[in-house]
């Protein structure tokens, strides 16, 4: 890759130049955490002139090796007030990769009260009106229109309703293979783009050359190596291809860690009901896909088509994490509508862990009963309408709690913690209070080791082992978000050791370099020290690395609490 494209929406100049060379040598978060820290002003206010927004596929996006799809998006978070870096799969960041293109920036913003698209091709980068349909328009059939006027093929990064009323749980969403929608979800970078006025960035990757790879034979050799591992684990080459990543329902249940009632207990009676078992049952009998990808290339396959009764298609990408706060943490027992409020906010454009945290919050506060299922939904529906309710909502949980005046609200910098109870699996409790992010179970996936015991077994109701456990995954995260592989491909590399090897092989074949275990450790930890660094500057202090005090209560069944020290606690940046 060699292009970089800086787009001034103020000026409407577009800048491609070649890639500065302090950025060279890395990609994806690394790249895009780097650059928000180099550029982007700590203090500045998250939707004003001097954020700014960047795209930067990984190492290996738009290679033929396995789940090498993604793309990292970076800004200050008007959630958090921090920096952000959220991660998508659909077709943007391939053919970003196989274009040439290392990053594009977003920065400025006009003085003209109107929306842009910004196309890009390999010839030319233009900025235009957007069309007057797509203002308000849900996601869905903006992009119908937007590939109608574009080309069926091309890439649309776009922002719904609640990105141009920059709600600050706002997410940009991405066309995947069949025109539906896969996000950059969490911190609201959605509302950084809306601030900018792009309704949507369209890339066409007609004439690509293709990533340039160095020595190709090395290459499909370590390719290999790398797809065997992921098709020999058994979680990314079984439980999650068959049930999504859903089948942790039924998982963090029987180890008591699935989060019930805001919170309150880490196990209900009824979870199978809404796991990822009953699920894949009801898309089989249904005519669904119980499996499917994301992006082009992905052998794990943990998507889905739910459809409904009639066989007509509803969602994709119906993760635990939604599902799990709709349902447990909401006490809503219904499969059906858990996927309807999924599609809302997919088509309206906001994070699906914040606004159903939220949900919660809403209950916790009596605005509406426990279980209410359909006035859920008729408050997410509020979103769209713009109303002051919809408003507060698509601002997330924490401004939900503010709002109401709700103590017992699951947020850490500001972001909603999502489906794993801290005190019944602490190392991922340690991730959601230090990770630079925001609560984020991604940042370092602790539940990987604690409950599924892969890459070792460590007690997740102990404190003993669990500092290192969430520091190390957190170093690896931040390196495999820079590499553009699925996240998911930790759970084979964790355990098969030539599965990590040849990922690094990869790397090394494709751009001709050397690199060895030690530098993936060291790129991110450099990766990391420099979102802290920015947080710090930010204003941020240890002080904001802590749960909500109720995780101090007793968590049944087993009645384990939040024991950790503040010292404890930043133990984990002791790197």
């Amino acid at each position: 890759m060699s292009k970089f494209i800086r787009v001034d929406m103020a000026t409407k100049n577009v800048a491609t130049s070649e890639v500065p060379e302090k950025y060279a040598g890395i990609a994806g978060r690394a790249l895009t955490s780097n650059f928000v820290a180099d550029e982007v002003k700590p203090t500045c206010h998250p939707l004003g002139k001097n954020n700014k927004l960047i795209f930067a596929p990984g190492y290996l996006t738009g290679t033929n090796a396995a789940n090498s799809g993604r793309l990292s998006c970076g800004a200050k978070s008007p959630l958090t007030g921090g920096i952000k870096e959220s991660n998508t799969g659909g077709t943007f960041g391939q053919k970003m990769a196989k274009m040439g293109i290392k990053a594009i920036v977003f920065e400025g913003i006009p003085a003209e009260d109107k929306y842009f698209i910004v196309k890009i091709t390999m010839n030319d980068v233009t900025i235009e009106d957007a069309p007057a349909e797509t203002i308000g328009m849900g996601n869905y059939e903006a992009i119908k229109v937007l590939q109608a006027k574009y080309g069926a093929k091309a890439g649309v990064a776009i922002i719904g309703p609640a990105g141009e009323m920059k709600l600050s749980a706002a997410n940009i969403s991405f066309a995947d293979p069949e025109s539906n929608i896969r996000s950059a979800g969490r911190g609201g970078l959605g509302a950084v783009m809306g601030s900018k006025k792009i309704k949507a960035v369209v890339i066409d990757d007609a004439g690509a050359p293709g990533v340039p790879i160095v020595n190709r034979e090395a290459f499909k050799s370590a390719a290999k190596r790398f797809a065997k591992a992921l098709t020999t684990h058994p979680v990314t080459s079984q439980g999650i291809t068959k049930y999504g990543t859903n089948i942790l329902v039924n998982i963090l249940n029987e180890a008591g860690g699935l989060p019930t009632e805001n919170f309150r207990r880490g196990r209900n009676e009824w979870a199978n009901d809404i796991g990822g078992e009953t699920m894949t049952a009801t898309m089989e009998a249904r005519g669904g896909k119980p499996s499917h990808g994301c992006h082009a290339g992905c052998i794990m396959r943990c998507s889905q088509h739910y459809v409904d009764k009639q066989g007509k298609y509803i969602t994709s990408g119906f993760e635990y994490e939604t599902i799990w706060a709709l349902g447990a943490n909401a006490k809503i027992n219904d499969l059906d509508l858990i996927a309807y409020a999924d599609r809302e906010c997919d088509d309206v454009g906001v994070d699906s862990i914040d606004i159903t945290v939220a949900i919660g919050v809403y209950m916790e506060g009596g605005v509406i009963p426990w279980g209410d299922g359909k006035a859920a939904m008729e408050l997410i529906k509020e979103i769209r309408k713009g109303t002051p309710q919809g408003r507060i909502l698509g601002c997330g949980a924490a401004t939900v709690g503010r709002v109401y005046g709700v103590s017992r609200v699951p947020v850490v910098k500001g972001q909603a913690i999502p489906a794993y109870d801290p005190r019944a699996v602490k190392g991922v409790g340690l991730t959601y209070a230090t990770t630079p992010m925001g609560a984020d179970h991604t940042s370092g996936y602790a539940v990987a080791t604690n409950i599924l015991k892969i890459g070792g077994d460590v007690d997740p109701l102990k404190k003993e082992g669990n500092i290192e456990l969430s520091r190390n995954l957190q170093i690896a995260t931040a390196a495999v978000d820079s590499t553009g592989m699925c996240l998911f491909v930790a759970f084979a590399i964790l355990d098969i050791a030539d599965g990590f090897q040849a990922l690094i092989d990869m790397i090394n074949a494709q751009y001709g370099l050397s690199l060895t275990a030690d530098d993936v450790t060291e790129l991110g930890k450099s990766v990391l020290k420099a979102e802290r660094g920015f947080n710090h500057r930010a204003g941020f202090t240890n002080a904001d690395d802590r749960l909500p005090e109720f995780f101090e209560e007793e968590c049944a069944p087993h009645n384990t609490t939040w024991d950790f020290t503040d010292e404890e606690i930043d133990e984990v940046f002791n790197f």
